[in-house]
């Protein structure tokens, strides 16, 4: 006879199931497998419907372009919308150009799925001919919220910001305002309620804990706060993300000349542009394009590249004919031309590393006007230090090999090493700290390809100070150098 089974414990029944976050979850695991296998699209499409919205954008990515198209096609159109939301930018707009091709209402409807703030940087991305076909075939109402989103420029207040908010009026009870929330159809989570009067002027918030807590039968504009922080729809969104970090803002609304509400942006966005100020820095600062991605077209990719690259060849020729003014010199004391590219590549390194930091705190606004000097004597100040350490060392090393390969007076090439290394290393860090200031002065971005212009004159400086020390003391170091 069987035994029977007991019945499940209905305490285990209720227990929730936790996964650990850093782990595979079962969703994932079945992905791969349909992967593995070939599965075809309607059935890989069910199983990325069932993953969270980041990590269904990692498989869209993982997949051909055709092929994450298919996929989309078959998804459910809110699941699709947000794994596009979460896919790199620029593959999510190739995605979405290449679904346009195909089947623009299928596009519009994705987007209208989106944040309007979402939809509006995938459409800023998308080629003007597929991005119009998109918009035709969106509903009229919300083509129209996003046309008027795509005027401001991207990296304005105004194109970070969405029109998705809660909105009440001052003459509503707090019932009929608690109502208003309740039916409202958003998809940025706020703290607050925004207050504007019939013609959209802002005229304050009312924080949400405030609706649950006063009397259903009080006026909002008995419990309105009025103290508002606001931001101009051109304001610059580096100077939005100070904003938010200074004083820890969750949400702001953007407001026009006039006082109208036009949006909100919310700390998420603000994040975003964190990261992307950072990967945009790190990619002008060696010349690459500021929006160019790995999956960027090659034309796009040879576009911004190929003109800073020219610019590099001439930079580096002002290099070549510092060097080519001491020929002779270096003819005569061939261990010259081995030690050169020493003190250029300390000189070089030594100022990265200003560079960095300088950007650093311009980013984050820690470099004001009046500490530009302060600044530049205390990075000069950290080369020369810099400089002699390592000086000291390399001039050490050359004078001991010089003097056990050639004897007599050979040591002295270490001295020339070690001066010209503390003035090549002193140079560096100044002018590392010197040029992303100088560019912000000027109105240019201050990471703009600003590590050619470096390498240029640290190059040029090192090779000067030490040849042109060379030169001066060639009778000096002469015996027994060759």
């Amino acid at each position: 006879m069987t035994p029977e089974r007991p019945a499940p414990d209905p305490v285990e029944a209720d227990r929730p199931l936790i996964e650990r976050a850093t782990e595979e979850s079962t969703q994932d695991r079945r992905v791969e497998e349909l992967i593995s296998a070939g599965a075809e699209a309607p059935v890989l499409a069910e199983a990325v419907e069932a993953q969270e919205a980041p990590d269904a954008a990692d498989t869209l990515e993982r997949l051909p372009e055709e092929e994450a198209v298919e996929v989309l096609g078959e998804m459910d159109l809110d699941a699709a919308a947000e794994a596009i939301a979460h896919m790199v930018p620029s593959l999510a707009a190739g995605v979405v150009e290449d679904l346009a091709g195909e089947d623009p209402a299928l596009a519009g409807r994705l987007l209208e799925e989106m944040a309007p703030d979402d939809a509006t940087d995938l459409l800023q991305a998308i080629a003007e001919d597929r991005r119009s076909r998109i918009l035709e075939a969106m509903a009229t109402g919300r083509a129209t919220r996003l046309r008027e989103l795509l005027r401001h420029p991207e990296d304005s207040a105004g194109g970070m910001m969405t029109t998705d908010y809660v909105a009440v009026r001052a003459e509503m009870t707090v019932a009929e305002a608690v109502e208003a929330v309740r039916r409202a159809e958003v998809d940025e989570a706020t703290p607050y309620a925004f207050v504007i009067d019939r013609r959209g002027h802002l005229e304050g918030t009312v924080s949400l804990r405030t609706l649950l807590l006063a009397d259903p039968r009080q006026r909002i504009a008995e419990v309105i706060d009025r103290r508002i922080d606001a931001l101009s729809p051109e304001l610059d969104r580096e100077h939005v993300a100070q904003e938010f970090a200074r004083y820890d803002y969750v949400v702001l609304p953007v407001v026009d000349a006039q006082g109208r509400l036009l949006g909100i942006v919310t700390v998420d966005d603000v994040i975003d542009t964190i990261r992307a100020e950072g990967t945009e820095d790190a990619q002008v600062m060696v010349g690459a394009g500021r929006e160019e991605g790995v999956a960027s077209p090659l034309s796009e990719k040879l576009r911004s590249r190929l003109p800073w690259l020219m610019v590099n060849l001439f930079t580096s020729g002002v290099a070549a004919m510092v060097v080519l003014q001491f020929e002779g010199l270096i003819a005569e004391i061939a261990v010259l031309a081995v030690l050169m590219p020493v003190i250029a590549n300390q000189a070089g390194n030594a100022g990265q590393q200003s560079l960095a930091v300088t950007l650093r705190g311009i980013v984050l606004d820690e470099v004001g006007r009046h500490a530009a000097a302060t600044l530049l004597r205390r990075e000069a100040l950290v080369g020369l230090v810099n400089g002699i350490c390592c000086g000291l060392l390399v001039g050490t090393a050359v004078a001991v090999i010089e003097a056990l390969s050639h004897g007599g007076d050979a040591w002295r090439l270490g001295v020339v090493v070690a001066a010209a290394m503390s003035v090549a290393l002193s140079v560096g860090c100044l002018v590392g700290t010197a040029i992303p200031i100088l560019l912000r002065r000027l109105g240019a971005d201050p990471a703009t390809a600003s590590t050619i212009f470096l390498t240029m004159v640290t190059d040029s400086m090192s090779f000067l100070t030490f040849l042109g020390l060379a030169s001066l003391m060639s009778g000096w170091i002469g015996v027994g150098a060759g």
